[in-house]
């Protein structure tokens, strides 16, 4: 386990502590806490506050393109060929040269090792223009996708993919409660959330053997971390989202360091 050096753990409350490692840091931070057991208070910090949402866009475009297939009867394991113009550097797909994938398998990859070329392949099955019909009536405020994934001349354009901390509280609370999913379709979601590879941020500083459906998104100016974290004595939800960042491995260790304090409270 890796120690917290960066940032002193000082103060009583849960909400003090958060408060205080948020006043140390250089960068500006978005928190939400929700415990859905209601064990401990809930937290918010810039929550309706808009950034660049980087791979955590991830986890609405994965629950809009199983809401399409629920509701127009579609194949989860339909084969879709992989186009040259959605091929992105450093994926999974590309490094294999795969050229066609089931959505099964692109949904997977999309989010557990948050593959691009994935990603981009499943914006074109739902449709870029369909997505804010979909977050609309996910009741999110804020989210938008506008450009596929490394796809930097739009973003300089003045294009990017948006979310907020509070847009991200209701979209998984919903997963929560099986909301916008059939119970099949859901159980499909969680368990590929349940599968993240990455154990830098929310997982840093507690044990390997705690569960959480999650999703990371990192650029060279910010890093998120945002999803479930499931326990015998009840679930809560925590996001905490970094931008303004100069320094990706400090802003990873304040994400573990805000997560580590919230799980010692709740197993408190």
């Amino acid at each position: 386990m890796q120690q917290i050096n960066r940032f002193v753990l000082l103060g009583d409350s849960m909400e003090a502590k958060i408060h205080e490692l948020i006043e140390q840091s250089p960068f500006k931070v978005h928190v939400v806490v929700e415990d859905y057991k209601e064990k401990i208070p809930p937290i918010g910090v810039r929550e309706d506050e808009v950034f660049s949402s980087a791979s955590v866009i991830k986890v609405p475009i994965l629950i809009a393109v199983l809401q399409k297939l629920q509701q127009t009867g579609g194949d989860l394991y339909e084969t879709f060929p992989i186009a040259e113009e959605n091929i992105v550097d450093f994926s999974v797909l590309t490094e294999q040269k795969v050229k066609s994938a089931t959505l099964y398998e692109l949904l997977l990859w999309m989010i557990i090792t948050s593959d691009n070329t994935a990603t981009n392949v499943c914006i074109d099955f739902v449709g870029m223009e369909q997505f804010h019909h979909y977050f609309r009536a996910f009741d999110l405020k804020a989210t938008k996708v506008q450009r596929k994934m490394m796809d930097f001349e739009r973003q300089q354009q003045g294009f990017d993919n948006e979310t907020t901390a509070a847009d991200m509280q209701r979209l998984f609370k919903k997963i929560y409660e099986g909301e916008l999913l059939e119970q099949n379709w859901n159980q499909i979601a969680v368990d590929i959330l349940s599968r993240q590879r990455s154990s830098e941020s929310l997982k840093r500083y507690i044990g390997d053997n705690v569960k959480i459906a999650h999703k990371t998104g990192g650029l060279d100016t910010v890093d998120h971390d945002v999803g479930i974290v499931f326990s015998d004595i009840g679930d809560y939800f925590i996001g905490v989202f970094v931008t303004e960042v100069t320094n990706n491995d400090e802003a990873k260790q304040l994400i573990g360091a805000i997560s580590k304090i919230v799980y010692d409270t709740y197993r408190t």
